[in-house]
């Protein structure tokens, strides 16, 4: 098993696999591990939060949460309690298509969250999102069980461990 914290740099993979599935959203690297790598958990929801806190309490096993929060900026999804569940419970990181917040303590984790950016409002707690879901963004489909390279390059996907 994998803890994510092994350097593997992303654009050596996409040397080795033409397949590789490329991002093309430009994330900003928060916490102090830029580069994780491991198996895909999804989930898909509008500035909701509720069941991203539940994922991330369970054993990570040196897994990635992706989360599809379709781009919004206006409420993060993301602050310092929840990620530092994630941190706690061996998750290799955190991908966010949407915000975080609460970067003092999300800054002081040896953990990976890669974000579109911070913002200070809450997110709504509706409870609409959904887990274990194909997700698109970024130009790319990503897949529950796909595996993700992430490091300072960006963040690529693959069906399998390179």
């Amino acid at each position: 098993m994998t803890t994510g914290k092994d350097i593997i740099y992303t654009a050596d993979i996409c040397d080795d696999h033409p397949e590789a599935r490329v991002c093309e959203l430009a994330f900003v690297d928060f916490a102090k591990r830029t580069h994780f790598h491991g198996r895909v958990v999804t989930f898909s929801t509008y500035e909701d939060f509720v069941g991203v806190s539940e994922i991330l309490k369970q054993d990570g096993q040196g897994k990635v949460l992706v989360i599809d929060g379709r781009g919004s900026r206006r409420r993060a999804l993301c602050g310092g309690n929840v990620a530092g569940f994630g941190f706690e419970n061996n998750w290799a990181g955190i991908v966010i298509n949407g915000c975080i917040r609460d970067q003092h303590e999300i800054n002081e984790l040896d953990f990976g969250v890669k974000a579109l950016g911070s913002t200070p409002m809450r997110p709504r707690s509706d409870g609409i999102g959904k887990a274990g879901i194909s997700l698109n963004f970024g130009g790319i489909a990503i897949h529950p069980g796909d595996y993700l390279y992430a490091d300072a390059d960006g963040v690529i996907v693959l069906k399998d461990p390179a």
